[in-house]
This record gives C-alpha cells, structure tokens and sequence, in this order.
C-alpha cells in the first residue's frame, strides 16, 4: 500500500461544504465569467498597437481577442502570443472587410447569427457585473466564517505502516517492532509499500473516509505510540503505529479564498437568473406549435 491507499478527497473540508450548503439548484449556475487577465485600463485600451488600410487597431481590441476562448494559448511565451494575437486581428479587419464587400452579412441567418451574439455578450457582461458586485472581502469573509462553523470537527491520526505479502511476515514483523525495534527502520527494510518505506512507513495525516475500511478501523483504535496486531487488505498485510492523533484543522480563509469567491459569484448570478425566470411570462411550444405543460422554471 502506497499513498494511494489513501482515497483521499482532492477538495478540502471548505471546500466541499460551499456547494453543499447552496443545495441542488447550484448544479444550474452559469459558470461565472473569469476577470480576463488581458483586461486594460480605459486610456491604454485606446492605444493604437496596428493600422489595416487606415483602420486603427487597439490594445482594447487585443484585449477581446485574448478573452476568446478560440484564441487560448497557454504554453505561448507572452511576446510571441501578443504577436499572434495582432496578426490575427490584423486578418480579421481585412477578412471582415472583404466579406462586407461581398454583402456576406446581407441575409437572415447572418442577422441571426449577430443578434444571438449580442445577447449572450450582454449577458455576460451583465453576469459578470453582478459577480463583481457579490464578491467583496466582507462577503467573502462572512460566507467563510459561517461555513467553518457548520463544518464538524473531524479526527485524524498520523500513522505509520509496514506492508507485507502474507500473516506469517507480518507476525514476526509485529514482534520485531513490539519488542522494541525502531518502527521506522523495520519499514524502510522490509516494507512492499514504495510510496511509504523510504519515509520510515509515514503516511502523514489523514481522516477515517480516507483510508481503506480494515486499516482504517485499526488505526483509529491505537492511541499514539501504540503498534497494531498485523491486519488484511486488498493490498495485503499491515503492521501499524500511531504516532499521533488531532482533531483535523479546519482549512485557512486563504487557503480557501478562491472557492469562497466562485461560490459567491456563481450564488449571484444564479440568484440573477432564477429572478428573471421566475417573473417573466415563459412559454415552450411542441413541434406542431402547441403549448406544452410548463414546469416549473
């Protein structure tokens, strides 16, 4: 048994009890819109970086080019990326151009095409407003501190393991380690476990849920300094030792400041949306035009 024995949780405590606490109908939030780190102040965005036949090309126009996910380009040095990203608006002034010329934005799906685009850019905006709105140190602090109140206090145990194929290995291992052997050493010669030998059979802190049921159940039973009778897993036979037992700490307001800002700004704009439902008149028609039974929105 290696590290992975540990099932452990990649969320912390906080972190999973947020959305807990907003209920199910978080499940329906619209992701909320990321401040672009392209994103330039008024004076810069006016800054004019290229021409295309006399038409201005600015850094605010850059900026939106950057915020399009089409144009995403992580592992892109910066200096390299902002040069791709001009070319391109270089491209798209001269392609936008040429197509108006070619009276390509004259028909009805192309009007289509540009009405649905504005309304999902104003309800991003508009989205992306109330987010800001939302998440402020106080709000995010309160949410914080109620939240770590509802979170039960939880114990773990600090652990070490020795790992072995069989019973017979493990009964001579527990007597070794009993009689006073060095618990650490006895794991670094003879533990299967590749994950924890090379640290002495440590597995750090972890909670019961985290850990395999049979392992789990036997740990928790010793107190500190205390050395198990072997037990079986899946992984095969266990010696352990309790170095130490604590009630788990809850997780800082740092360590947990950015989920506690998703939460808020995705709660907001969740609110936004379900009020604009629930006061507008919404009907849903069936292939034949006929009104269907309405559930609830």
């Amino acid at each position: 048994m290696s590290r992975s024995l540990n099932v452990r949780k990649s969320l912390l405590t906080l972190g999973v009890a947020l959305p807990f606490l907003a209920g199910a109908a978080l499940a329906q939030t619209p992701p909320a819109p990321a401040t672009s780190p392209a994103a330039v102040p008024a004076v810069e965005a006016s800054k004019v970086i290229a021409r295309v036949n006399g038409v201005d090309i600015t850094e605010g126009d850059l900026a939106l080019a950057a915020e399009d996910p089409a144009l995403q380009m992580p592992n892109v040095p910066e200096a390299q990326k902002r040069d791709l990203l001009t070319g391109y608006m270089i491209d798209l002034k001269l392609g936008a151009k040429a197509a108006e010329a070619a009276k390509v934005g004259g028909g009805t799906e192309f009007a289509r095409k540009l009405a649905y685009n504005r309304d999902k850019t104003l309800l991003d905006e508009y989205l992306d407003q109330e987010a800001k709105k939302a998440v402020t140190p106080e709000a995010a602090r309160k949410l914080y501190d109620e939240t770590v109140k509802s979170v039960p206090a939880e114990q773990e145990v600090r652990a070490r393991h020795i790992l072995v194929e069989n019973e017979d290995e493990a009964k001579k291992i527990a007597v070794r380690v009993k009689g006073g052997e060095d618990f650490a050493k006895v794991a670094g010669e003879v533990s299967k476990d590749p994950g924890s030998k090379t640290d002495g059979g440590d597995l750090g802190f972890f909670t019961k849920d985290r850990m395999v049921e049979p392992f789990a159940e036997a740990a928790f039973k010793l107190e500190p300094g205390q050395i198990s009778d072997p037990v079986k897993s899946q992984f095969g036979w266990h010696v352990i030792k309790v170095e130490e037992k604590r009630t788990k700490p809850a997780p800082t307001f740092e360590e947990t400041k950015d989920q506690v800002e998703t939460y808020l700004a995705r709660k907001a704009q969740q609110d936004l949306i379900m009020g604009l439902r629930k006061n507008a008149k919404i009907e849903r028609l069936d292939d034949k035009g006929n009104l269907v039974e309405q559930k609830q929105q």
